[in-house]
């Protein structure tokens, strides 16, 4: 519930969310009456603890995410892109290239985050590489960050010089 509310201001939900935090809430968990007092109680209860832990503060009116919010969101989101790890590896890498231009350049590092925390290895700035499958997370990345037309993702056989790659990631 606490992540519903954090996406509820930061995508928007600033300029009434006081009246839109209840009404995602009551959706997401399938109440049809907003008034319905335990839920209602339950949402705010929420609310008052995000800003009692200092993630969203109550300003002019209407919830904003404060910096420490908007860290915690991120580390929720970015969870979303965990990779499962299976118990033999195939022998393929997974490479992931990318070209975002200059004026996406906060995407592109949000990118570069995201590929860091879900255990992709760095080759070069815009070229990361994976032992294992993962297209799933990366279409939803491509989605996600609406960057499909600038990341290419491979399937590669060998890469020249993996001895160091494969004892990263605990091949050998």
């Amino acid at each position: 519930m606490q992540e519903a509310i954090l996406m509820t201001i930061a995508s928007g939900g600033r300029l009434g969310a006081s009246v839109l935090i209840p009404r995602v809430i009551n959706s997401l968990l399938g109440i049809e009456s907003e008034t319905h007092g335990r839920k209602k109680e339950t949402v705010s209860s929420t609310a008052s603890r995000l800003r009692r832990k200092g993630f969203v503060c109550f300003e002019h009116g209407h919830y904003c995410l404060t910096e420490e919010g908007e860290k915690i969101l991120k580390r929720w989101q970015s969870s979303e892109y965990m990779i499962p790890r299976p118990k033999k590896w195939d022998g393929k890498w997974r490479v992931v290239i990318f070209d975002i231009p200059e004026k996406k350049r906060v995407i592109r590092g949000e990118l570069r985050e995201i590929l860091l925390s879900a255990g992709f290895q760095r080759l070069q700035d815009s070229v990361w590489v994976y032992p294992f499958e993962c297209e799933d997370v990366i279409g939803l990345l491509k989605i996600n960050l609406g960057i499909g037309k600038y990341l290419l993702y491979m399937i590669v056989d060998q890469i020249e010089n993996d001895r160091f790659l494969r004892m990263d990631f605990g091949l050998i």
